[in-house]
């Protein structure tokens, strides 16, 4: 091993074993968020598709919680801290195949430094988690099978294993189709022999194979999946927001990390100057791949609200660019190995980034919001929405222990909500540990998966009781949501949440007594 490989090799290890540490414990520490709980029952109730998303998500969940036998936050997020771990040294493995080890350190070094990657696919659980693995180990193969010495039959076997991959990526989240837009765009433009090659098509059908099930099952209902994704980027009933389009600019460059964001920029117009910091093919399959995602998202924010994590996988592709033009300026040399100091002070911003993220939702360091208002006490600070769960949890079963002695409720009335959450927060953090069920009671746009959850659980019965828990992060009286649906509501207690010897939140607990009529079932089978 040359001193250039050892000097590597030693950088990259440490890089993984801190990475991986502080990740593993903000994933044991922190409450898991909206978004996170609500795929937790992707988990729990596990289908070909589901109501906002493909399957993937929840399987990563159950194959790395053993079917969910470790339930803990931990265990539920494990999949995001080991495959940001092994994405890290795709990123490596990707900069070393289009040009050298220099460009896979200063690229796992900048990936590393991504707010996305470190935090959002790296200690929380999204679809984006699942995806960001099976598209960058997409590009891996792309870039395996553009190496000229590749003798065919090996050129054949990443063909395929690019067909499953991708196959994967898009049950993982829709938008991994742009792979293929991306790397057919490239075949037809560079690569047009490959036409010839019947392992692209076998790849092609292999990926149409993997996405089968969830087409099926859009099938047999109503393509709900396909229409509720459409509709968040359809701009052809919406009118010109700037707003909107500054917003998603200003949070891709935040969840992107600024300096990552400039490396990416200034590498990018050098490029269209007609500067080349790797072979051309290379260099045009990672543009083909990114800059589509990036621009279509950008175009669709300009009419319509959109999120700023949705091109975080076109941005994990350009890195492979910045990294390239840092590996020229910054050559390893006999071992020798000069970080950038732009690779320092991305880092350093990631690091205060997570370390004030998690003292403000722990401690509260900066105070948000209107905290005398007593219904909406933390209404504008959303670092709530990943506190108080695990407190509120004792408070509510002493309240409902204490009505179920007086003869008010019974031990099987469940939890009932209005929407998907905070439903799905009290369904893991208070309905699960007390062997409760919690339904879903109201539109089906507000409902999601618990559509299907209520199914599962038996439905709502007409002449049953139910609690209803609303907190001021989102208050809403049960008269506002239910009103003429029970014969009574009965206001039981008010729960107030401490965070750093300060109210943060509070939670109000109802009895609805009584349901007057069962409700329909939206659902065809």
């Amino acid at each position: 091993m040359s001193k250039c490989s050892k000097s590597v090799k030693r950088i990259m290890i440490v890089l993984l074993l801190v990475s991986v540490s502080i990740r593993f414990f903000l994933a044991a520490w922190l409450e898991l968020g909206n978004d996170e709980v609500y795929y937790w029952t992707y988990a729990l109730y596990p289908d070909w598709s589901h109501f906002d998303h493909p399957p993937m998500v929840g399987w990563m969940m159950q194959l790395f919680s053993l079917n969910l036998f470790f339930d803990s936050e931990l265990f539920l997020r494990l999949s995001s801290v080991v495959l940001t771990t092994v994405n890290t040294v795709l990123i490596f493995l990707i900069g070393k195949t289009v040009r050298n080890e220099a460009t896979g350190l200063y690229g796992a070094m900048l990936y590393t430094a991504s707010v996305y990657a470190f935090v959002i696919t790296g200690i929380m659980i999204l679809p984006d988690t699942p995806q960001n693995f099976f598209w960058l180990l997409s590009l891996f193969l792309m870039a395996r099978i553009l190496k000229e010495e590749n003798p065919l039959k090996v050129q054949n076997l990443y063909f395929i294993l690019l067909g499953l991959s991708i196959g994967l990526g898009i049950i993982s989240k829709y938008t991994s189709v742009f792979l293929w837009f991306g790397f057919g765009l490239f075949i037809l433009f560079y690569k047009r022999e490959w036409l010839k090659m019947p392992a692209l098509y076998v790849s092609v059908l292999i990926t149409a194979i993997c996405t089968l099930p969830v087409i099926l099952w859009n099938m047999q209902n109503d393509f709900i999946s396909f229409s509720f994704q459409g509709e968040r980027i359809n701009i052809f009933t919406s009118t010109f927001r700037p707003d909107l389009f500054l917003s998603e600019l200003a949070g891709q460059i935040l969840y992107n990390n600024p300096v990552n964001f400039v490396l990416i920029l200034s590498a990018l117009i050098l490029v269209f100057k007609g500067k080349q910091w790797l072979l051309h093919d290379y260099q045009r399959l990672l543009l083909l791949i990114a800059l589509p995602v990036i621009g279509l998202f950008l175009l669709f924010s300009m009419f319509r609200a959109t999120l700023p994590h949705w091109t975080g996988p076109a941005y994990n592709t350009l890195l492979i660019l910045a990294a390239a033009r840092l590996a020229v300026k910054y050559p390893i040399r006999d071992g020798k190995i000069r970080i950038p100091n732009s690779i320092k002070a991305a880092l350093v911003f990631l690091f205060l980034i997570i370390t004030l993220g998690a003292l403000q939702i722990k401690f509260a360091l900066i105070p948000i919001g209107d905290n005398n208002a007593y219904h909406r006490l933390g209404r504008n600070d959303v670092t709530l929405d990943m506190y108080g769960w695990r407190k509120f949890k004792p408070e509510f079963e002493s309240i409902r222990n204490k009505h179920i002695r007086e003869g008010n409720m019974k031990a099987e009335d469940a939890i009932v909500g209005e929407n998907w959450f905070p439903l799905a927060n009290l369904d893991y953090y208070v309905a699960r540990p007390l062997k409760m069920d919690a339904l879903g009671l109201g539109e089906p746009q507000r409902l999601h998966k618990y559509l299907w959850i209520n199914e599962e659980r038996g439905g709502l019965q007409k002449g049953d009781d139910y609690w209803y828990v609303t907190n001021s992060r989102d208050y809403k009286h049960p008269e506002e949501v239910y009103a003429g649906l029970f014969e009574q509501i009965i206001t039981a207690d008010t729960v107030t949440i401490q965070r750093a010897g300060k109210p943060a939140k509070r939670f109000f607990v109802f009895l609805l007594k009584d349901l007057k009529q069962e409700p329909v079932s939206f659902l065809n089978h």
